[in-house]
C-alpha cells in the first residue's frame, strides 16, 4: 500500500510540470513626451492705437407704460370754527298810543273748587 500513494504523487508532479504555459510578456507603456513650458521674456513695445469704431444705430423707442391705479379717497375734513356772535339790533320803533278804555262793565271771575 505504500507504492500507490507514491506513484500518484509522482504522476501528479509530471503532469503539472509537462503543461505548456505561455510566456508572460510585460509591456511597459511609452512615456509621454516632455511638456513644453513657455518662459516669458521682457515686454515688447506698445502696439499702435486701433481705428475708431462706427457709431451705433439708434434703438427703437419703448412702448408707453400702462395707466397707474386710482388713488384712495381722502380723509374727511375737520369741523369748522364757530362763527362770531351777531351785533346787537337797533331799538324798535315806538308803537301808537292806545285808545282809552271804556268804563262801566266790570267782570269778576270766581274760580270753582
Amino acid at each position: 500500500m505504500r507504492y500507490p500513494i507514491i506513484l500518484a504523487a509522482f504522476s501528479a508532479t509530471l503532469v503539472l510540470a509537462a503543461c505548456e504555459r505561455p510566456a508572460t510578456t510585460v509591456v511597459t507603456p511609452a512615456s509621454p513626451p516632455p511638456a513644453v513650458v513657455a518662459v516669458p521674456g521682457p515686454a515688447g513695445p506698445q502696439g499702435a492705437t486701433g481705428a475708431t469704431g462706427d457709431a451705433a444705430a439708434k434703438g427703437e423707442t419703448g412702448a408707453t407704460g400702462s395707466t397707474g391705479a386710482t388713488g384712495s379717497t381722502g380723509a374727511t375734513g375737520g369741523a369748522g370754527a364757530t362763527g362770531d356772535t351777531g351785533a346787537t339790533g337797533s331799538t324798535g320803533a315806538t308803537g301808537d298810543q292806545g285808545q282809552r278804555g271804556k268804563t262801566g262793565d266790570t267782570v269778576i271771575v270766581v274760580p270753582t273748587k
